[in-house]
């Protein structure tokens, strides 16, 4: 299975306003409130995890992974770091 990511927003615009400046590049997706990505390689979660925590007070955005079939983990400022780790000691490579 591969991991993924999702990002939810409510607020019109926001979406692509976070992942343009992460990409940097316009994504063009003014008027989606939900966005998806899979990774093959789990530790590429790391860096978007990174992001979304350093720039939470800046965005209107619930961030959620996924590393396991139908298992979901919200991201907040609490778990975060320790999500972060865990990535590195389940997927060493």
């Amino acid at each position: 299975m591969q991991a993924s990511v999702s990002l939810y927003s409510n607020k019109k615009g926001e979406l692509n306003n976070f992942l343009s400046r992460f990409y940097n590049t316009d994504l063009e997706i003014y008027d989606s409130f939900s966005w998806q990505k899979k990774y093959a390689n789990p530790l590429e979660l790391a860096e978007i995890i990174g992001i979304f925590i350093d720039n939470l007070d800046n965005y209107n955005i619930t961030m959620w992974i996924s590393l396991d079939k139908d298992v979901f983990i919200s991201i907040s400022e609490d778990n975060a770091d320790d999500i972060i780790k865990y990535l590195y000691e389940r997927y060493p490579y």
